[in-house]
């Protein structure tokens, strides 16, 4: 079943837009576990990475534009997750079932090579941009708690739109179709079914 989503935010496609010295970016954790840790393109549908590419191809143009890039300490832990998350399928495959505390406790050798990816691609992510600071305080917390109220985003994004909100920046690069029910920012994105539903809904933005 296809998502359903009613778009909030300005949308653009990544396929028919290109950076611009003005624009400031917030590079989501879905694309930075795409240009900086390879192995998921061993793992995904050849489509998937057809249409992942383009998110590679349009963050390396901001350096040709001289666009502002900016990444969230947050993603760290989501793409920590994935990475771990990766490797032990891949082992799994050829050593057979493993839990994931299992994997994470009683296999050195893994364990020395999952941190070795992890730490590779987050000194790629490093180089990409800005750190976008976040604070998870008591006045964060409740605004993210007031966000969950009227916007259908993950308890990471909560966060994540809180740091763009308190640095002022509203454009996020990102394959994730939540993003496109936030009021107040623009969806840079390769997201079929996003552009579709935000064209549909005289949401989606030619620049």
């Amino acid at each position: 079943m296809s998502v359903h989503y009613t778009i909030q935010a300005d949308v653009f496609d990544i396929g028919q837009a290109s950076p611009r010295e003005s624009d400031c970016f917030l590079v989501d954790s879905n694309v930075l576990l795409w240009m900086t840790y390879s192995k998921l393109r061993d793992v995904e549908d050849p489509k998937r990475v057809q249409i992942m590419n383009r998110y590679a191809d349009f963050v390396n143009g901001t350096g040709t534009s001289n666009s502002k890039v900016c990444y969230c300490g947050l993603s760290l832990a989501e793409l920590a997750h994935i990475i771990e998350k990766t490797e032990r399928e891949i082992y799994v495959a050829s050593a057979g079932a493993v839990g994931a505390k299992e994997y994470r406790q009683n296999f050195a050798a893994e364990r020395e090579q999952v941190i070795s990816e992890i730490e590779a691609a987050w000194a790629q992510v490093t180089s990409l941009g800005e750190l976008l600071p976040v604070t998870i305080d008591s006045v964060t917390t409740a605004a993210a708690l007031n966000r969950l109220q009227t916007e259908r985003v993950d308890g990471y994004d909560l966060f994540i739109l809180e740091s763009m909100r308190n640095h002022g920046v509203v454009q996020v690069i990102t394959d994730d179709g939540d993003f496109a029910t936030v009021p107040g920012i623009q969806v840079f994105t390769a997201n079929n079914n996003v552009i579709k539903t935000a064209h549909a809904q005289g949401r989606l933005i030619s620049r």
